[in-house]
């Protein structure tokens, strides 16, 4: 982006079998530009668009990109995806990856078109037709916020603050448009699974998705005591009622509506001051239980304003009730940022996305907020390796706490779905014992087999055979005569050069933990929900040797 250079660099196969697309050849790319090791804001941190090979296929949900670089938020790896018409045209430029260093002179959009490349100015977006697609930063990835996203056609590449090493650059947007046509080795075969596939997404293992959308959890974690209320100081919040998808119909105008080539329809948009509005679970927890927050036009309001401005709303909302529990402490002198305002909420996604006032702090995140702050309050910021945690209470869900405590990019419910095993008759969700790290592994595989694929969470359900049918799609795709063992081992060499990476950028074992909130006192109205600091350690050892990572590492 320096000096406007562009080159094409070809990939071998065996790279392309071995780490597929997407999350895991993202990452392998990096590794290979040693970029674990450079600031990831500085003008020489490479930030890779990542495609995969069923991209453009007729396999349902396979429409989506991953962006993977150093975490401006952790330090460590960060891969965030998005489902859009984007990786459609991406991958019909003739690519399976935009790789992008340097600083552009001005603020500028990066134009591939096919096999030409440009850099012109920002303000010269709105001159492009609209047969480009664009994925863009917004004013918190300009202010280079570190939790800052890039979005398309209202989908985000959300977590870790991809938007701020893309604002790094000096590049606004990414205008992507080609006319490359892949060829696939069985095209009646794959038509024949496709339908086949597309046919089972519309059963009832996707049915509440349908539905309700992902909102459906919030109640569901309610009633199991498990949602994070006021920054984690409880487990049940007493108006979670009012943000329920039941409530929120009864109140708002509602449509549904899908990521491009996705038979689900999981989008639930609501009508709120003729806005529309898409709600999901986490907006919800984050700018709502978590922050004291019980109307749901202001929740809405907030979710709508991150969208707007480019600011992943988890750690959005974690940093804000981290902030508020300062302020009720008496750490902070903001009296208006109080647990329970709506007003105050909203005004502070202002402040940060400016980065004005005490938002120039909150847009560090929790823990560098807490840092600064001192007193103790790195105790209570919720975060794992600089990345806020997800709407899960790790105390009444400590599969889900262990997952949060090894994830290579920090607490995470994408990368890890320890959560589906907590909700099983597998373990004791308030006890987990040795016997629950190898369930939250087989999670933690399978979603790196997924992210690399790119194939959505939620067809999860809809597989008996998940590797075997993936060995398919890929088999009749490429024409690799890949077997479900070989797509075993690709998952966990994927999070093996995760972890790779992350020691490169200065991972110790000690990372691999929680706040002390969460550890040896029991979660407030859940007496029997105790993690202990010695169980937690026991686990993360376990998951360790059963990874084949040594602490010597």
């Amino acid at each position: 982006a320096s000096n406007g250079h562009a080159e094409r660099m070809p990939l071998a196969d065996d790279l392309l079998r071995q780490y597929l697309g997407g999350s895991g050849l993202g990452t392998r790319l990096l590794l290979d530009e040693n970029a674990a090791t450079v600031d990831p804001l500085a003008p020489d941190a490479p930030i890779v668009f990542a495609f995969s090979p069923l991209v453009g296929t007729p396999l349902t949900t396979s429409a989506k990109f991953a962006v993977v670089s150093r975490s401006p938020l952790t330090h460590r790896i960060n891969d965030a995806l998005a489902g859009s018409g984007f990786a459609i045209a991406g991958k019909r430029c003739g690519c399976d990856a935009i790789m992008i260093v340097g600083r552009a002179k001005q603020l500028s959009v990066l134009v591939i078109d096919d096999q030409n490349v440009r850099l012109q100015p920002a303000e010269d977006v709105d001159a492009l037709d609209s047969s480009y697609r664009i994925a863009s930063i917004g004013s918190a990835g300009e202010h280079g916020v570190r939790y800052a996203t890039i979005s398309h056609d209202g989908r985000h590449a959300g977590r870790g603050g991809s938007g701020a090493v893309l604002g790094s650059k000096n590049i606004k947007a990414v205008a992507v448009r080609g006319t490359h046509r892949c060829e696939w080795a069985h095209p009646r075969e794959l038509g024949e699974l496709s339908r086949d596939l597309s046919a089972r997404s519309f059963g009832p293992a996707t049915a509440k998705y349908r539905e309700l959308g992902t909102a459906t959890n919030l109640l569901t974690l309610n009633r199991f005591g498990a949602l994070p209320t006021r920054n984690f100081q409880r487990g049940t919040f007493e108006q979670a009622p009012a943000l329920s998808p039941a409530e929120l119909s009864a109140q708002y105008s509602r449509v549904r509506g899908s990521c491009v080539a996705c038979t689900i329809g999981c989008e639930h948009i609501y009508d709120v001051d003729e806005t529309g509005v898409r709600v999901e679970y986490e907006s919800l927890f984050a700018l709502g239980s978590l922050c004291g927050v019980g109307d749901s036009r202001a929740v809405l309001r907030a979710s709508h304003r991150c969208d707007e401005l480019g600011l992943d709303t988890i750690s959005t909302g974690g940093t804000i009730a981290f902030a508020m529990e300062c302020v009720e402490r008496g750490l902070v002198d903001e009296p208006w940022l109080t647990f329970g305002s709506g007003d105050a909420v909203l005004t502070a996604i202002d402040l940060i996305a400016r980065r004005e006032g005490i938002g120039d702090l909150l847009a560090e995140g929790s823990r560098r907020a807490a840092l600064a702050i001192g007193h103790d309050s790195l105790a209570f910021a919720p975060q794992v390796k600089g990345l806020e945690i997800p709407g899960y209470e790790p105390r009444a869900l400590q599969t889900m706490a262990l997952g949060f405590a090894v994830g290579t990019r920090g607490a995470d419910h994408n990368r890890s779905g320890a959560y589906e095993v907590d909700f099983s008759d597998k373990v004791d969700r308030r006890h987990a014992t040795l016997d629950s790290v190898g369930h939250a592994i087989e999670t933690e595989d399978r979603s790196a087999l997924m992210d690399s694929l790119i194939l959505c969470k939620f067809l999860r359900g809809v597989f008996t055979d998940f590797y075997g049918e993936a060995a398919d799609m890929l088999r009749l795709v490429t024409g690799w005569d890949v077997e479900a063992t070989e797509l075993r081992e690709t998952a966990r060499r994927i999070i093996a050069a995760k972890q790779q990476f992350n020691l490169l950028a200065g991972w110790t074992p000690e990372e691999d933990t929680l706040p002390e909130r969460f550890l040896d006192t029991p979660l407030p109205g859940d007496p029997t929900a105790v993690l202990t600091s010695d169980n937690l350690r026991a686990l993360v050892a376990e998951y360790h040797r059963q990874r084949g990572w040594t602490t010597s590492e």
